[in-house]
Order: structure tokens, then sequence, then C-alpha cells
């Protein structure tokens, strides 16, 4: 992997932080780094290995990942001691051991927000390629299977009066009940706090405290909560087995969300309708029988995937740095406890 620097040389911390960015930003992102701080770009913009992520967090004030590097208690405890900001590129922390990063007083930062109407849009999306199975269809022709139109071929299921179950109803579940409002979908959600009524009247959402209980009634199941331990495998076999015959299954949050190899049961056995997925446990090797299985839309962590989305989150990540650079609090800081 090559590093360039857009500077002269690396120095101590005078005012000008020392960052490191470990994956490729977009350009005009870039450019506005070099013009403000001592940088070091990743033009290949391959992940770096572990070797390359503890060098880096030796050598910089301020490192800039992405949720595909493991930033865990080890490499926290090897950091210099020049290292005072992790600024994230994303939203979600759980690659960063927060309490490591606490513990050695390193401030961490993300970029809360600015994905949220793509990532909503993409789930819409999967709902609709899913339930009226346009992928299969596009499948079809795209193989010279199709044999024309009958009244009877490929159907699907319309989303008017469907109940959509939400899991999750943070930003992007929120953003998400919004768009299915539109189509006429009766939305429920489960959440770890129930919302102020004034949100739930503004999408007409339903609570349901029971989380088996909303994925037995949901026509279309689709995931908005972070990786955490409680929530890895939620959609576990045994829930799998409430689902209703037909029902769907959305997930652009994480794949450790789902038990990957009871979905490919449940595809396989046809006990559910289909799957839409963006996200999958074990980036980038997905499991071959997962995209093999009928009714199953998969796409490559496409959530986020807008330059105006990108853009803006290198932006925020420009702010944190600065702010932090003059002795104030981030606006995105992560561990608001720390001075």
């Amino acid at each position: 992997m090559t590093l360039v620097t857009d500077s002269a040389s690396a120095r101590v911390f005078d005012g000008t932080p020392r960052v490191i960015v470990t994956r490729r930003l977009l350009p005009g992102v870039e450019d506005r780094m070099a013009q403000l701080f001592d940088v070091t770009l990743n033009r290949e913009d391959l992940p770096m290995s572990r070797g390359d992520l503890a060098a880096a967090m030796r050598e910089c004030d301020v490192l800039v990942p992405t949720v595909t590097d493991r930033i865990d208690a080890e490499l926290i405890e090897q950091a210099g001691e020049r290292l005072g900001l992790i600024a994230n590129f994303g939203a979600g922390t759980e690659h960063i051991d927060l309490a490591a990063a606490r513990a050695r007083k390193i401030m961490v930062t993300n970029t809360p927000g600015v994905f949220t109407d793509d990532t909503a849009d993409l789930t819409l999306a999967l709902i609709i390629l899913v339930s009226r199975k346009f992928s299969e269809g596009a499948r079809v022709l795209r193989e010279g299977r199709w044999q024309g139109w009958g009244p009877s071929a490929m159907l699907g299921h319309s989303l008017g009066g469907k109940r959509l179950g939400i899991v999750g109803m943070g930003r992007i579940g929120q953003a998400v009940a919004h768009r299915a409002r539109a189509f006429g979908m009766q939305i429920h959600y489960h959440n770890r706090h129930r919302l102020p009524a004034s949100l739930e009247n503004m999408v007409s959402a339903r609570y349901e405290a029971d989380l088996d209980k909303l994925v037995a009634e949901a026509d279309i199941l689709t995931f908005h909560c972070p990786a955490a331990p409680d929530t890895a495998a939620l959609l576990d076999r045994r829930r799998l087995s409430l689902m209703k015959p037909g029902a769907c299954v959305v997930n652009t949050a994480r794949g450790q969300i789902i038990d990957e190899q009871a979905l490919i049961e449940a595809l396989t056995e046809q006990r559910i309708g289909g799957a839409g997925l963006d996200v999958f446990a074990n980036e980038p090797n997905v499991n071959p029988q997962l995209l093999a299985a009928p009714g199953i839309v998969a796409l490559p962590h496409l959530g986020s995937a807008t330059e105006e989305g990108r853009g803006a989150a290198g932006e925020r990540i420009i702010a944190n740095i600065q702010f932090w650079v003059d002795g104030h609090r981030p606006p995105d800081q992560v561990l608001p406890e720390l001075p």
C-alpha cells in the first residue's frame, strides 16, 4: 500500500495536526484536508493492515478511520502519545474500542446524520425490489429466459396496506417510516425506548414492545439498529421461524444482526418470501450460499454511496478536526465526558 504525504515532512504538532486517512475520500475533501492539515492519504484505497494501522497511530495526531478499520484496545494501547483524536468516517463506532480510547484520553468523533436519507432511500428500494421480485425479473430477462408477458408470471406483492416492521427507530428508521407511509404501508416499530407521541403521530407508527410479536406479524421486516452484543443474531433461527410465509427481510444496518446460515435455510426452504441485504456478517467475503439463495437481492454495502453523502461526511470530519485543533469540543464528539 502506498501512502502519499501532502506536505513537506511530518512534524510535531504545532497547530497544524498530523492527520492520517485510512481510505480514499472524495477528491474535494482530500484537497481541503491537504490545504488545512499535514495529511497523509491512502491513494490506492486498499484497507490498511493491522501493522499499517499500528504504525499510523504511533505517528499521527489525528487518525481518520472507516468501518473497515478495527481499532481495538491493543492498537489503542500501542498508539503514540501524540494521538489525540480518532475522527471516524461514518456514524457507527462499533469498530472502535471506546473504553480503551477513553482510558487513553483519546477523543472520538463520528459523522451522524449525513447518510440518513441515502440509507433510507436504499432501504425502500430494497423493500420494493424484494416485494415485487424485480431482481428476479431482471435476471430472467438478462439470461434470455423471458417467454413474454403472462397474467400469472413473476407475481410479487403490492406495498399498500402491508405491515412494515421497523427494528430500530432512530434517524434512519424514522426516515424509512416517512417514506413507507407515502406508499400506504402500516408502520409498526420496536425500539429500546418508545418514541414521543408526536413523532409516532407524524409517521402514523405504532410501538410494539414485544420484538417476537413484531417479527411474527410483519409482512416486511427492516433493521436499523447498531451492531452491539445485544443485537448480534437478533434475527436468529427461532425468530425466522416466527415470520409469516411470504414475509420479507431487509437489512441495511449491520450484517451481524442476522444469523446468515439460518436465513439461507429459510430462503432455500422458501419459508419466507425473500431478503434484501446491503450488509453482511463477514464483509467483503459474502457466503456464496446466501447469494445463490432464492428470493435474495444483495448489494455491496451501498447505503451511503452517494457523492452528496460521502462529501458531507468528509466535511464533518474536517470540522471536527478543526474544532479540536482550536481547543474546542468537536460537534460530533462520541465520548462527551472527555475534556
